[in-house]
């Protein structure tokens, strides 16, 4: 799988760009603030529909303009598909594949796969677990588009659930039944959610731990596990459906005084350890920076495991870490389809990914 084409225009600094690729290496120079990492962004964005920087799609369109549009032509196993997103202030998204128009935007999901190492993965170890689960979900959609569908099923009967029990706590003649349907709802896309985390923890936990021993050597064992808001969990959709509403109604009370929803996927976080501790809090800093090279990179073997070569794209990384990280990551790049790599000079790439490089500077980008 590779890029072969890319356009954007009116995305984030960029009026306009247009940039041809190969399989292979794609190094990225410029200083920052020149619009390197906007470019790499928007491949991602054709990915998984989203950014890595920035939670909404406003800051992707440039100021001033009314919309952006993003064209990729992506080759897989011979096949060429152009993919083009309009992304509008206000309005909904559209999307085309090879000019047609399709009903919805993630319906373009699965014709490109990438995996992203970007300084902003640090808080995969010491942020928020939403930044976990987010992780998590963006893995499943690369699995399995479909599952894009489960998570936007899951998020609208959350906030609707969630108003109704602000309403419910402000008044006493609210009617609890329209409560019991949206339980319903919650217990069932929340147990098709849960169980296909659960299934990807399981299936990359080995590749992650694999890949922190050969990126820290002399640490401690890496190990992945998912944590419910409701206990062990188990692994069939209806078990977990059941024990979804069981506790719905065990809490109902607590969450009609405080007017919030406290069960289900959108509270559960990916437990890291090192050895016996937590990483998070007792990690340093290099051994955070292992763990999150060990979840992208565990990700990546999993896909390959399924029979994927994702695009590999490596935003501005390098330059955060040492030189047995380096060469640990470049090693796993070099053998990729295609790779992107974004630096501000040209010594922090890793002579192991020697390939076309791109000058960007002053709103242009060119090939040397």
């Amino acid at each position: 799988m590779h890029v072969r084409h890319l356009q954007v225009s009116d995305f984030r600094s960029w009026e306009l760009a247009d940039l041809a690729f190969e399989p292979g290496v794609s190094v990225l120079v410029g200083r920052n603030g020149q619009g390197k990492t906007n470019l790499v962004e928007a491949i991602g964005y054709v990915a998984t529909l989203g950014s890595h920087r920035v939670a909404t799609d406003a800051p992707l369109i440039r100021h001033g303009a009314q919309r952006a549009v993003v064209r990729a032509a992506v080759v897989n196993d011979d096949r060429e598909l152009l993919v083009e997103l309009e992304i509008t202030a206000g309005k909904a998204n559209r999307a085309r594949i090879n000019r047609g128009p399709v009903p919805r935007p993630r319906d373009v999901l699965g014709i490109l796969r990438t995996v992203l190492f970007a300084p902003e993965d640090l808080s995969l170890v010491r942020g928020d677990p939403s930044d976990r689960r987010r992780f998590l979900d963006e893995m499943l959609v690369l699995r399995a588009p479909r599952y894009a569908g489960v998570r936007s099923d899951y998020d609208r009967v959350l906030k609707q659930r969630s108003a109704l029990l602000k309403t419910v706590k402000h008044s006493r003649s609210a009617d609890l039944s329209t409560l019991d349907v949206w339980d319903g709802h919650l217990a069932q896309h929340g147990a098709e959610l849960l169980a296909a985390r659960m299934k990807l923890v399981r299936d990359m936990a080995d590749h992650v731990t694999s890949a922190y021993a050969e990126v820290a050597p002399e640490s401690r064992p890496a190990l992945i596990s998912y944590r419910s808001s409701v206990g062990d969990l188990p692994e069939d959709r209806e078990s977990i459906e059941d024990l979804l509403l069981a506790e719905l109604d065990r809490v109902r009370r607590q969450e009609i005084e405080r007017g919030v929803c406290l069960v289900g996927p959108h509270r559960d976080d990916l437990d890291l350890t090192l050895g016996e501790l937590p990483a998070k809090g007792y990690a340093s800093h290099g051994e955070s920076w292992s763990f999150a090279l060990a979840l992208r990179l565990g990700g990546y073997e999993l896909m390959r495991v399924d029979g994927v070569e994702p695009v590999l794209v490596l935003d501005d990384v390098f330059a955060e870490l040492d030189r047995g990280r380096r060469r640990q990551l470049a090693k796993v790049a070099a053998g990729a389809e295609q790779v992107f790599v974004t630096a501000a000079v040209a010594e922090d790439v890793p002579d192991e990914l020697s390939g076309a490089r791109f000058e960007v500077h002053g709103g242009e980008v060119r090939r040397v």
